[in-house]
């Protein structure tokens, strides 16, 4: 009996050691590695462990944690030199905060995995139910605890054909297709013949190949607009220096003068002070923009006379000169936690690190027309939500700008991985990013995702190229997520009355 035991718990510390080795995978499927196929590999194995988790006495909920471990904890490793040399955590406390991160993200793959379990249980309807509770994993995943859904499943079908479905079902929905191919890869691995892995394998290779034409506007009557995307490149460690600001605002004004375009973008707080508290500067900004006869957007801080202030995106056109405080104004909306306030209930975390920002949310509409041309504002963090880039496409976006300072994260995948988020948001609106970034990586983003130019990242110079405004709504802009969510949820009712014979049955058939 202890010698079964004991062989029992060796089989579940073994499963758990290749969960977490599956879950180390998923990091090299996204940029800048794009290992795309290690997704097959790292979901078939989860799956295959779900699946034998009950003989080995392991629950399913620890497969999908230390899978969750591998992935957000390895995939966050960039965290731990951020706050090391921005935050002045020792290098432990900072790879505690990495762990900390990774273990609370790994909470949703721990609920995928016993979902998984607890709906089908052993059995041909396991599999449909993996494919199905993975989407409904990622859609918390960007949803609960503020949202974090960074490297989103979805995103490795980005240069695929399957990329088309994303301007029907977003991002979240794209989940369902790896997860579903991987599983059935598995089913047919371990029967050969095994028909329902035989058939739901023709299904996602089908839905991989066939999928719809990515939604892009044939029929647009706006002309081709000349864009100049502005990467200043300033060093994090002297971004808020006062000392530094002249050669900041020169670098930033020299690469400007010799653009020749419809409009000039600068990045996130590329102005790193209140402007309207600087008559003089506001003024040589005012001259600038006046001798260049080119609108700007410039990300910046705007303070209110209340004591708040936010993070966002103004605007200013030639020929108005002014107060700065009558600049247009796109706020940021979804802030970063930690990073950008302090959640309400830890107020004691300023008195640890008190150089945490503490900004206020937006509720306008983020979006600035100049030029004839309605741009919708995406600041930084905000790229890796789709419901906000849909809000401004709704709200009259004709082109999505992505503006962002990317410094803080050094020369790791952490910028990459942020551009993959921006160029899902392409093909879900169909619409044209400029994304603005600046150390990189700076680009212009097509509607289907692709990227028609870009600039080296970590370099002092500009991007321009042209982009075409659309009015076009794509179904997903449309619709959003609750349709798809809606459906499957319909589809898990079959699953779980016929495998569990209903709630009173779960308790005893679980694992």
């Amino acid at each position: 009996m202890i010698r079964t035991n004991a062989a029992s718990v060796q089989a579940s510390l073994r499963h758990l050691l290749f969960a977490l080795v599956a879950g180390g995978l998923m990091p090299f499927t996204f940029s800048p590695y794009d290992q795309i196929w290690l997704a097959l590999p790292s979901l078939g194995l989860l799956f295959w462990l779900i699946q034998r988790s009950p003989s080995s006495r392991t629950k399913p909920a620890w497969i999908g944690f230390a899978f969750g471990l591998g992935w957000f904890g390895l995939g966050a490793w960039w965290l731990a030199p951020t706050l090391h040399t921005y935050g002045h955590l020792p290098w432990i406390i900072a790879a505690f905060c990495v762990l900390l991160v990774g273990s609370v993200m790994a909470l949703l793959p721990a609920l995928w995995a016993w979902l998984t379990w607890r709906l089908a249980g052993p059995g041909a309807w396991l599999l449909p139910a993996f494919a199905i509770a993975a989407v409904f994993e990622e859609w918390l995943r960007g949803h609960i605890f503020t949202g974090l859904p960074w490297t989103a499943l979805g995103n490795v079908l980005l240069d695929t054909p399957a990329v088309g479905w994303a301007s029907w079902f977003g991002v979240y929905g794209l989940a369902l297709l790896p997860a579903l191919m991987a599983a059935s890869l598995v089913q047919l691995w371990q029967y050969h013949t095994h028909r329902w892995g035989a058939a739901w394998l023709a299904i996602s290779i089908s839905l991989f190949i066939f999928a719809p034409a990515v939604a892009v506007d044939k029929d647009s009557r706006q002309a081709p607009r000349t864009a100049a995307l502005i990467q200043g490149n300033i060093p994090q460690d002297v971004k808020w220096d006062a000392s530094f600001l002249n050669e900041t605002m020169q670098r930033y004004a020299r690469l400007s003068a010799a653009a020749k375009a419809d409009i000039i973008i600068w990045p996130e707080a590329a102005i790193p002070f209140f402007l309207s508290r600087s008559p003089s500067w506001s003024a040589w900004l005012n001259e600038r923009v006046d001798r260049w006869h080119t609108p700007l957007l410039f990300g910046g801080l705007k303070a209110f006379a209340d004591g708040t202030a936010q993070n966002g995106l103004f605007a200013t056109r030639p020929g108005s000169a002014g107060h700065a405080d009558d600049l247009d104004f796109a706020g940021k909306q979804h802030l970063v936690p930690f990073g950008e306030y302090v959640p309400s209930w830890i107020p004691f975390l300023h008195t640890i690190v008190p150089e945490i920002a503490n900004f206020q949310p937006s509720g306008d509409s983020g979006t600035l027309t100049v030029g004839g041309v309605r741009y919708g504002s995406l600041i930084c963090y905000e790229s890796l939500f789709p419901e906000l880039s849909r809000a401004r496409v709704l709200a009259g976006a004709q082109v999505l700008t992505n503006v962002t300072n990317d410094a803080w994260y050094g020369r790791s995948p952490a910028a990459w991985q942020h551009l993959q988020a921006a160029r899902m948001r392409a093909v879900e609106t169909g619409r044209y990013v400029l994304r603005v970034a600046n150390t990189g990586v700076t680009a212009i983003i097509k509607p289907d995702g692709s990227i028609s130019a870009s600039i080296p990242w970590w370099t002092t110079t500009l991007l321009l190229g042209k982009f075409i405004p659309s009015d076009h709504i794509t179904a997903y802009v449309r619709w959003g997520d609750w349709p798809l969510l809606a459906g499957l949820f319909i589809l898990l009712v079959p699953i779980f009355r016929s495998n569990t014979g209903g709630a009173f049955m779960i308790g005893r058939n679980g694992g």
